[in-house]
Formats: C-alpha cells, sequence, structure tokens
C-alpha cells in the first residue's frame, strides 16, 4: 500500500518527468521507515518501464523483467558491498564510486535512461564523496543518479547542493494512524508514540514486539531509581536485543518525565536526578546510541550511561 504522504513528492516528479525536466541527481532524504526506498524502486520502475502507466510501471515489458530478475543493463545499485576478504565494508569508498562513474560514463544499452543509486549515501567516506563530484558536476545525458539518505546531514554541502531534494517528513498524526489501522496494526497510537510519529516504524515495531521492550526499558529505569537492582544487569539485558532501540525508547522516558514534572506531576521513573541533569542524560542517551555504531565496546558504553542514572 502506498503511503499517502508519498503523494506529493510523487506527483512533482511525475510532473518534471512529463516536462522533460527531470535532474539529474535527486537526493531522497528524510528519517527512516517513511518508505524512500519504496518510492525509489516504484519511480526507477517506471521511468525505466517501455510502457508505464502514470508513471507506474506495467510489470509486464522487457525493462520490468529484467528489473524483476536484477540483470536490466541500465540499473545500477550502489550500497557498502564487500571486501576483497568477504566482509561487508562499514562505508562506501572512493572505489566504488570511481567504479560507478566509468559505468555511468558509458551510454544506455537500451538507448533510454540509465539510472543509478546509491544507497546509504551518507555512507561514502570523504574520498568517495569528493571522487563523485565530477559526475554530479558533468552528468551524462539521460542520466539520473539517486541518493538515499537516512541522515543527509552527513553529506559535504557539495554533494548536497548539486542535488535535486526530495524531503520525507513525518506525516499529521490523524494520517499516520489511519494508514497503520488500514494495515492492521494493532494499538496503533501506542506504537506510533513508540516510534516518535514515524509511521514506517511503527508498523515494523509493531509487529517486532518492541511495545513491550519500550515497557521494560521504562521499568529498568524506574527500579535503578529506586536503588532496585545492578546497572550491569540492565547492560546485558539491553545488549541482548536492540541496544540501541532500547536507548531510543530511554530517552523518550527521560523527555517524559522532564514533561511530567514541567506540568508539576510526578514523572513514570522517579528519578532523582533534577531537570538540568535529565536534560544532560538525554543528550548522552542520544550520543550513546549514535557510539554504538562505532568501534567502542557497548557494554562500557552503557554502563557508563547508566552508572549515572539515578
Amino acid at each position: 500500500m502506498t503511503p499517502p504522504w508519498h503523494a506529493d513528492a510523487w506527483a512533482r516528479l511525475q510532473a518534471r518527468r512529463t516536462r522533460d525536466a527531470l535532474p539529474h541527481a535527486l537526493l531522497l532524504a528524510g528519517p527512516a521507515g517513511l518508505g524512500k526506498r519504496d518510492f525509489l524502486q516504484r519511480f526507477v520502475r517506471g521511468l525505466l518501464c517501455e510502457r508505464p502507466v502514470d508513471g507506474d510501471a506495467c510489470g509486464r515489458c522487457r525493462s520490468c523483467l529484467l528489473l524483476d530478475a536484477g540483470t536490466h543493463p541500465d540499473r545500477v545499485e550502489l550500497g557498502y558491498g564487500l571486501r576483497k576478504d568477504g566482509v561487508q565494508r562499514s562505508e562506501i569508498v572512493v572505489d566504488q564510486i570511481r567504479e560507478l562513474s566509468a559505468r555511468l560514463a558509458t551510454s544506455s544499452q537500451f538507448g533510454g535512461w540509465q539510472v543509478a543509486s546509491i544507497d546509504p549515501a551518507d555512507a561514502m567516506n570523504a574520498a568517495a564523496a569528493n571522487a563523485l563530484l565530477k559526475t554530479l558536476e558533468e552528468p551524462a545525458r539521460q542520466t539520473l543518479l539517486v541518493l538515499v539518505a537516512d541522515a543527509p546531514w552527513r553529506l559535504p554541502q557539495t554533494i548536497r547542493s548539486r542535488c535535486q531534494r526530495i524531503e520525507f517528513n513525518l506525516p499529521p498524526r490523524a494520517q499516520a494512524l489511519d494508514w497503520l489501522q488500514a494495515g492492521g496494526v494493532q494499538d496503533a497510537a501506542a506504537a506510533l508514540d513508540a516510534a516518535g510519529g514515524n509511521p514506517g516504524l511503527a508498523c515494523a515495531w509493531a509487529q517486532e514486539g518492541a511495545l513491550a521492550r519500550r515497557q521494560d526499558v521504562r521499568k529498568d529505569l524506574a527500579a535503578l531509581a529506586a536503588g532496585r537492582g545492578e546497572a550491569m544487569d540492565v547492560v546485558r539485558r539491553w545488549l541482548e536485543g536492540e541496544p540501541a532501540q532500547r536507548l531510543w525508547f530511554a530517552a523518550q522516558a527521560v523527555a517524559d518525565e522532564l514533561r511530567a514534572r514541567a506540568g508539576g506531576g510526578t514523572g513514570p521513573l522517579a528519578s532523582a536526578l533534577d531537570a538540568e541533569a535529565l536534560g544532560h542524560w538525554y543528550d548522552r542517551a542520544n550520543r550513546t546510541r549514535d557510539a554504538l555504531r562505532g568501534p567502542l565496546r557497548g557494554d562500557l558504553l552503557l554502563l557508563e550511561l547508566l552508572g549515572d542514572w539515578r
């Protein structure tokens, strides 16, 4: 089911296509969970289709069948890739961009569009981003480069400024709830709250039991604040399943605590920290979530954070 919050961006892009005014580079930007990649695949399929209907692919022509098989000669997808030792890379490197640029410098095999995507584009290292600039500055005819980024601010401004940006923002709450309920999501309102208003995340988290995990995080923080339990035991539990998501929920709980106090009430965690300290802990929880993607040990990161919770 196509999300309704795609409609405006889809209409604008199709209008440009009808006028033969598509840009040479697009940047699909916004939080994970809003369907950027589904939007990309829908658009690319329609662009390469031999008999599209209102921008959507027919699903039956030669191009559509080749896309289904992953063998279309004018469709290139660039991701993390593998190192020579077979281990998946943690970033997109300059050699990958150079190979992509060389590929796009050749003519389309079907005589139409060539479409390449880089996903996640915000995983390019500095050398790769610099190498991409030449391709962006000297685009080949009927070649479209699409960058997909959950964290577009990590891309250099020189890259962002050379792309037509399509922003994927959180939809209105009523629209998100309607979409979730139409998809059969149970307790849609609670799931949407847990996901911070992001319907895609809410749908995925509802299916994987994240709402129970959210309650467990609140119980853990409340217990530690009351002097019950040990921080190391909580660390072990959090590391056993979705530690980054648990930190998201921990930050949410602290925000709820601050809001409750601002309204003169008692927060759900009954923390002994004052408002300023709670604000600092909230920031640290978010920084720790980002740090989990790096080389530092997760148990030490979490223990340092939870050791200061009370």
